[in-house]
């Protein structure tokens, strides 16, 4: 399968879809889950799809080193590639590769102001023009609403999306609201644009929206993670 094939027929088509075009430049997305579910799965599926439509990706870590991160990549990749059968794989992928940059922070050492200036000197000095990035472990539920302000005034100015993963953890109360919100992102409800869970149910874990720009409401997206593969995939 050619490049632009593999792109038309990617189940992205479907996640986007489900989200009225996908989270859009300017604004903030969630994906939550318990921890271990796949949420760093699903966040690099998403940074490949991108990658293989020649956009750039800033993938922003806060866990100890980026090994992890790295592999997550190219395991995706590989993934993709052989199930679809994607002609020219190594020239493809040393393409693409050149449209990701892994930054590491460790969230307790550093202010939004840094992490966000640092963004920028990457984006202007760099000249990197990301599309996207991605926050994969910083805890949003931590962070005064005036920081997400910040973060959202950033990826307005720079015309990019931002994505960050939520871990869900059990507690006293329940752990979603009854429009399928998790608890703990209800007082930040109104600073978010898109909130995706993944629910293990069975052999599967199910992506359900919980909020979709103005609405709020669980909805089913259709879509599911493949434990295998660890690829999103079609239900």
């Amino acid at each position: 399968m050619v490049k632009s094939e593999l792109i038309k027929r990617s189940p992205l088509r479907i996640f986007e879809k489900s989200i009225h075009g996908g989270v859009g430049k300017g604004h903030l997305g969630v994906l939550a889950s318990k921890k271990g579910v796949g949420k760093t799965a699903c966040l690099t599926h998403i940074a490949v799809d991108k990658l293989f439509q020649n956009r750039h990706v800033i993938h922003v870590s806060f866990a100890s080193n980026v090994d992890h991160i790295i592999n997550w990549y190219e395991d995706i990749f590989r993934e993709i590639a052989k199930k679809r059968n994607l002609e020219h794989a190594v020239e493809v992928h040393d393409e693409i590769i050149h449209n990701r940059v892994i930054m590491n922070f460790n969230q307790e050492g550093v202010s939004i102001e840094q992490i966000v200036s640092s963004l920028e000197a990457l984006i202007k000095d760099g000249n990197f023009p990301a599309d996207a990035v991605i926050f994969d472990g910083y805890d949003i539920t931590e962070r005064t609403a005036g920081e997400l302000d910040e973060i959202r005034e950033f990826a307005e100015r720079q015309g990019l999306e931002i994505w960050f993963s939520v871990s869900l953890k059990e507690g006293d109360g329940p752990m979603f609201n009854e429009q399928g919100v998790p608890s703990i992102l209800e007082a930040l409800l109104e600073k978010l644009d898109v909130i995706v869970n993944l629910r293990h149910e069975g052999d599967y874990i199910h992506l359900e929206v919980s909020k979709d720009h103005e609405m709020i409401e669980n909805r089913d997206m259709q879509l599911k993670l493949d434990p295998k593969t660890l690829l999103i995939a079609e239900d």
